[in-house]
């Protein structure tokens, strides 16, 4: 949600971060909305205020006897009556208005992000590791993974497309490199660990901007809550509606949650294999910050999944998303990809962006400085500290050898139960 005040000081400001997305200047419509509104409030005050006044008013003119006095203001206080009435609905119906259109607005990107409509303008600013070299063709994970367990034909019996059914070694593999980075983020990395709801409630996903405008994306039950698309909803709404204790602050979660996303967007794209699922797990990190710490944060959670990415030898590079990739509600976005052989490029495995106040607006949340007697908007960022499902296949592709067996990264060795290897279940 966007700052009303900042609209009203900084219109040419606005409409300059606007255009950097690709957006028509809007503050001339807002600013028109905001100034109907503002009418609307000031004549609601006043006809208080003057409601207020005539009852004063009436019971001084029944202590003196003004009997037709006091019967006109009674008269004038039931016409000021009906008048509210429809005074206050006219104002809640243009606050609704602002809101919505405020509401439907992305983020504004931070100065320093790049200039460009897609993401063919992302900049690359490093790499780390270097692709091994294969003495064979390495295959697609899809190609050999369901002899090691990854079973899509039973699963899209059962679920349809989009989904997989993880079985023997490779079910115990997916949960190494879960529990993995879940046991890093905590015990590492210092992030708190939260086990939270995966059903959620409307003002939740409005509160990290998914809804109104990505409802299509997400699945939602009968009885009206929705399944998270990301943990980043439920660990950031922990600090929905509340003045967070400036002591408390930095707040920093992790959670390892299964993710539901319909993909609606997604049509054609990576229908064959374990990449783009309607359910997978994820290592999610949320910070909620000061505004003054939420740069160095950023750059903090980025280093925390980049972490990971090393310790298992997996070559990734650093790429900064431009300002026609950028999220709806980001300011600024790290997309860390990873390489796969199969594809002989690089694709995302962790996105870690800096939300600014632009959540925590929409979630009324604050914190109270020390030694201020105003409340501040907190600052929110997220990002995935690793996706799993995206992790294994970047570990079956790159630990594959020429059998069809894939080896084990060193540093999961003490959660595979003595496996070091995967093998053919034919073999």
């Amino acid at each position: 949600m966007h700052d009303i005040r900042f609209i009203r000081e900084n219109p040419q400001a606005f409409d300059a971060g606007l255009a950097r997305r690709g957006l028509e200047p809007l503050s001339a419509k807002i600013l028109e909305l905001d100034s109907a509104k503002r009418a609307v409030a000031t004549e609601l005050q006043q006809s208080l205020a003057r409601r207020n006044e005539a009852s004063k008013a009436i019971g001084q003119a029944m202590a003196q006897k003004d009997m037709e006095k006091a019967e006109a203001l009674k008269a004038e206080v039931a016409t000021l009556k009906d008048s509210l009435s429809a005074l206050e609905e006219k104002d809640r119906e243009a606050g609704a208005t602002l809101d919505a259109m405020l509401a439907a607005i992305p983020n504004l990107p931070a100065d320093d992000v790049p200039e460009g409509p897609d993401e063919s303008a992302n900049v690359e600013v490093s790499r780390w590791g270097t692709p091994r070299s294969f003495d064979f063709e390495p295959k697609d994970h899809a190609d050999f993974g369901p002899a090691l367990g990854l079973d899509f034909e039973a699963a899209a019996t059962m679920s349809g497309a989009r989904f997989a059914a993880l079985r023997g070694g490779m079910a115990r593999l997916h949960r190494a490199l879960a529990q993995y980075m879940l046991n890093t983020q905590t015990g590492v990395n210092g992030h708190e660990e939260v086990n939270p709801p995966l059903l959620v409630r409307d003002q939740a996903l409005f509160g990290t901007s998914q809804l109104p405008k990505f409802a299509e994306d997400l699945f939602q039950t009968t009885d009206g809550r929705w399944l998270i698309p990301t943990a980043e909803v439920s660990l950031t709404n922990l600090v929905r509606e509340q003045i967070v204790p400036d002591d408390n602050l930095p707040l920093r979660f992790t959670a390892l949650t299964p993710c539901f996303r319909s993909e609606a967007g997604s049509a054609g794209r990576d229908t064959r294999g374990f990449i783009r699922q309607h359910q997978f797990e994820k290592v999610e990190l949320v910070t909620i910050c000061r505004p003054e710490e939420s740069e160095a944060e950023h750059q903090r959670m980025v280093k925390c999944a980049e972490g990971i990415l090393e310790a298992l030898v997996l070559p990734y590079r650093k790429i900064t998303l431009c300002t026609g990739d950028i999220g709806f509600g980001a300011r600024k976005t790290w997309d860390l990809e990873v390489w796969l052989p199969s594809q002989n490029s690089y694709r995302e495995i962790s996105s870690v962006s800096n939300c600014g106040d632009f959540q925590a607006r929409r979630m009324n949340a604050r914190y109270k400085p020390e030694g201020e007697k105003n409340t501040r908007f907190l600052h929110t960022l997220n990002g995935s500290g690793l996706a799993v499902g995206r992790t294994l296949v970047a570990v079956l592709e790159n630990y594959q050898n020429a059998d069809g067996s894939v080896d084990i990264p060193e540093v999961l060795h003490p959660y595979m139960g003595g496996l070091t290897r995967l093998e053919p279940r034919n073999s």
